[in-house]
């Protein structure tokens, strides 16, 4: 396997350059990992033991001279290459200041480098020395553990992750993209060291979450976060979904893991990350709105619309961007309940008028959240929301080919209005095209211009108006 590495000529380059330069250069970490799992990548780490900008410029020449990007802070270069991003970094080891996960770092041996790795399989390195060109270097055996879809760390898993607590997260992704156990004596330092979550910043855990979150069985690593204690450390709303609790021998449904089910329907038809963490944070906010009713039972009235107004403050807190994927994740989470709605009961024009009114674009996306969210064990009933869902769909489409109301703008403008009745600008005029907007979406009148014009000249009276001018 390890001859793929010989495919590239960028390889025989930098391992002439190496000799050239007096150095030894190695091929390290996930882009060898992959190689052996045989899943593609373009990030190729190169290890030098020497000086890593050294051989990064040299060979860049040998290539075309692409950009380079040093940063010698942190010894380290990059270039791009026919899609590949090349990184080139002395070989190091590094010792650790308890308050921080930023390491002190020495020059090392390849030895030394492979140490301070987080995983054995991440540790993999083959060599671009002339003498022994792709020979595998695995001084933790690696390739066995990756063979028993293992992760384990290299050194004590302790030490390995009270010192970047980081790689706690990354272990947990590791396991859910590829489908790796964490061995048992690992996975118990990471509870132990779970605390240690703290010093790392919210920008990397998320870095790590949305991954997870992107695999396609996002649960997985979702339980598992939960089970090491890591996400009661950044994100408590979702602990707090978590239980069930029961009176008078009725009980609800543990909503921890039935969000987590609906993640995993969700992911079965999007990889849209944003859709994802609207099925995430669709029951945020049951936990704050659950009440028993001796006659009905547990209620979360209003779960959806307490659950929108949190989005911003959630999404503030984990660093995630404000503005439009923010805006998108909250209107699916205030929306969630209304086609869940339509699909039990006579579906009116009017309502169906209203959804598409509000959802706008967002239309298909929310229904993809709610036929996620049906969860119930019982066939039947998920077999009958489904169906209901369909005859929905099908109504969308009809009204919305019909009456166009999915970008709605209204046909009568705030200029046409002061015009009409010679207003100068105030509340009344966005009352009289909010009574057009609703008579429309109501069906009252259809959604065209001269319907509009007609109905405001109608209604003129009701707001205390006289005609003054005619538009058309």
């Amino acid at each position: 396997m390890a001859q793929e590495i010989l495919k590239n000529k960028i390889f025989k380059i930098i391992s002439e350059t190496a000799q050239e330069l007096n150095v030894r250069a190695f091929v390290i970490g996930g882009y060898v990992r992959d190689i052996y799992l045989e899943r593609p990548s373009k990030d190729i780490d190169i290890v030098v033991e020497g000086k890593g900008i050294e051989l990064a410029l040299a060979t860049a020449k040998k290539v075309g001279n692409p950009k380079v990007s040093v940063f010698k802070s942190f010894g380290t270069a990059m270039f791009n290459f026919q899609g590949m991003e090349i990184e080139f970094v002395g070989a190091r080891k590094e010792s650790y200041n308890r308050d921080s996960r930023k390491p002190i770092v020495e020059d090392g041996t390849l030895k030394e480098d492979q140490d301070r790795r987080d995983f054995t399989i991440n540790a993999l390195a083959l060599s671009l020395q002339k003498d022994n060109f792709g020979d595998l270097i695995d001084p933790f055996g690696g390739i066995v553990h990756m063979g028993d879809k293992l992760l384990i760390t290299p050194l004590d898993p302790d030490i390995t992750y009270s010192d970047d607590p980081l790689r706690m997260m990354r272990a947990i992704r590791f396991s859910t993209q590829l489908g790796f156990k964490i061995e048992t004596s690992s996975f118990e330092a990471i509870v132990r060291n779970s605390d240690r979550l703290k010093i790392v910043s919210m920008e990397r855990i998320l870095t790590e979450f949305n991954k997870i979150l992107l695999a396609p069985v996002p649960s997985i690593g979702l339980k598992l976060l939960f089970e090491a204690n890591l996400l009661q450390q950044f994100f408590p709303e979702m602990i707090k979904l978590h239980g069930v609790r029961t009176i008078d021998g009725k009980g609800h449904k543990d909503n921890f893991y039935h969000t987590l089910q609906v993640v995993d329907n969700i992911s079965k038809n999007t990889d849209n990350l944003w859709l994802r963490w609207a099925a995430l944070l669709h029951d945020i906010a049951k936990p704050a709105t659950q009440r028993f009713e001796k006659k009905n039972g547990w209620t979360f009235h209003g779960h959806e619309a307490l659950g929108a107004r949190w989005v911003p403050k959630i999404f503030k807190r984990l660093k995630l961007p404000l503005d439009t994927q923010m805006k998108y994740v909250q209107k699916l989470v205030n929306l969630h309940l209304r086609p869940i709605v339509l699909s039990k009961e006579i579906v009116t024009d009017s309502a169906v008028r209203r959804l598409l009114f509000d959802a706008g674009n967002d239309i298909d996306d929310l229904m993809v959240l709610c036929e996620a969210d049906i969860t119930s064990k019982n066939t039947e009933k998920v077999k009958k929301y489904l169906n209901n869902f369909k005859l929905v769909r099908v109504k969308l489409k009809d009204i919305e080919e019909r009456d166009n109301i999915r970008n709605f703008q209204p046909p009568v403008s705030g200029e046409d209005i002061i015009k009409a009745f010679n207003l100068k600008p105030s509340k009344q005029i966005g009352e009289i095209k909010d009574a057009i907007k609703d008579a429309i979406i109501e069906g009252v009148i259809p959604n065209n211009r001269d319907a509009a014009i007609a109905f405001m000249k109608e209604k003129a009276s009701d707001f205390g108006l006289i005609l003054i001018n005619e538009i058309s």
